[in-house]
């Protein structure tokens, strides 16, 4: 016996998180019954049921996307904008790990395996993504040791784990700054510049974790190989 979410989850149907808030919603059914309590457990003959769809084990799918402006990073929309699916054309119900804002453009990954976005999303695995900053401004040396610091964001302390100043442009006083950062917290990286009253005119996610986005171009999508998912598996702590 193990837990619905879980059970969801394994199933490829959305992540653990997701699959807890369909339950609470009312929308998961174990063998016909409406469940709504997160403590209800399954085993594997029981059949699940989230609206008209059966949930049925599927081959588990992995990918990166490099997400455009002006899309969101959810699996439909009410506001009739495009989302990342919009780009696949392939068969496997697949989902977005966690979320890149609708501005913000660059990789992106997608699975069917619940457990492993769980895991990437979890904040104590400590999964670094790396953000490419276009800045209209320039910070002074003092400035950029304060980021390195580490900024007071919504009476959170954010600490990037690396800072670099990819190139200046003085006569157009714009800067391209590189950082990392493991926890990923809402428009973090936006506000880590408010802080000194720079506006980031473009923000990409060039790295996710052992993934960098190179040479994919913007809208498309790669599978992963084996290696690269292992690679990814090794960074989630036991």
């Amino acid at each position: 016996m193990i837990r619905l979410q879980k059970a969801i989850a394994d199933l490829g149907y959305c992540s653990r998180r997701k699959a807890e808030e369909l339950i609470v919603k009312g929308k998961v059914f174990v063998n016909g019954k409406k469940i709504t309590e997160l403590g209800s457990k399954v085993n594997s003959s029981d059949e699940i049921r989230i609206g008209e769809d059966i949930l049925v084990k599927q081959e588990k799918r992995y990918f990166m996307f490099n997400k455009p402006r002006e899309v969101v990073t959810t699996t439909s929309d009410d506001k009739g904008r495009k989302t990342v699916l919009d780009y696949f054309d392939i068969d496997t119900r697949i989902y977005p790990i966690g979320r890149l804002d609708y501005d913000t453009t660059g990789l992106i990954l997608l699975t069917n395996d619940g457990e492993f976005a769980n895991a990437m999303m979890k904040p104590s695995n400590r999964i670094q993504k790396i953000y490419l900053a276009k800045v209209n401004g320039i910070l002074s040396r003092d400035e950029l040791d304060e980021l390195k610091k580490g900024i007071v964001i919504d009476k959170h302390k954010c600490v990037p784990d690396k800072v670099r100043v990819k190139s200046i442009d003085k006569n157009s006083n714009i800067s391209f700054i590189e950082i990392t950062i493991h926890e990923g917290k809402n428009h973090e990286v936006r506000k880590m510049f408010e802080h000194f009253n720079l506006d980031v005119l473009k923000l990409k996610r060039t790295g996710y974790g052992s993934l960098r986005l190179g040479n994919l171009a913007s809208g498309k999508y790669k599978e992963l190989s084996i290696k690269e998912i292992k690679v990814l598996y090794s960074l989630i702590k036991k």
